[in-house]
C-alpha cells in the first residue's frame, strides 16, 4: 500500500507541470487581445469575428479564447470564443457569483481608461467549474475585446 502512495505521488508530481501548462498566462492572454485587434483591422470586422467564434481557429489556445462586447449597448456580445449561445445577449446586469456586476465594471472601465484588467469569477470551459478569472480588455473603435486567465 505504501509503495502504491508513493508510484501515486510520484506520478502526481511528473504530471502537475502538465496541467499547469494547461492554463493560459497573463502574458499570452494579452498578446491574444493585441493578436485578435490586428486581425480585425487587417480583415475587417465580419471575418474577425468569424474568427474569434472558430472553436478551432487561432484565437482559441488552452483555456483562453476571445469575446468582443459592445461597450456602448448594455454589454451585447458581438463574438465569444468559448460559447456561441451567449453572442448577441446584452449581459450588463449580468453578476459572478459574489455579485460583482462585472460586466458593467468591464464596459465603464473600457469606455473610460481604453484597456486594463477585470476580475470576476466564471466558469472555465476546460474545467467546467467557476474559477477565479481575470480578463484583459482593449477598446477598439465602440467595442472591448477581451481575454482572461483562470486563476
Amino acid at each position: 500500500m505504501k509503495r502504491i502512495l508513493v508510484i501515486l505521488l510520484a506520478v502526481l508530481l511528473i504530471a502537475a507541470p502538465a496541467f499547469a501548462a494547461e492554463k493560459g498566462t497573463a502574458k499570452e492572454a494579452q498578446a491574444m487581445v493585441k493578436k485578435a485587434i490586428a486581425f480585425w483591422k487587417a480583415n475587417g470586422q465580419d471575418k474577425a469575428w468569424a474568427e474569434f467564434n472558430n472553436p478551432k481557429g487561432q484565437f482559441i489556445d488552452k483555456d483562453l479564447y476571445i469575446y468582443v462586447t459592445d461597450i456602448n449597448k448594455n454589454a451585447k456580445i458581438m463574438a465569444h470564443g468559448a460559447n456561441k449561445a451567449l453572442i448577441g445577449k446584452e449581459l450588463v446586469a449580468l453578476k459572478d457569483k459574489n455579485g460583482k456586476q462585472f460586466m458593467k465594471e468591464l464596459i465603464d472601465a473600457a469606455r473610460v481608461k481604453g484597456s486594463g484588467w477585470e476580475e470576476y469569477f466564471w466558469t472555465n470551459p476546460v474545467s467546467k467549474k467557476v474559477e477565479h478569472k481575470s480578463l484583459y480588455y482593449e477598446r477598439y473603435d465602440h467595442y472591448a475585446v477581451c481575454c482572461g486567465i483562470y486563476k
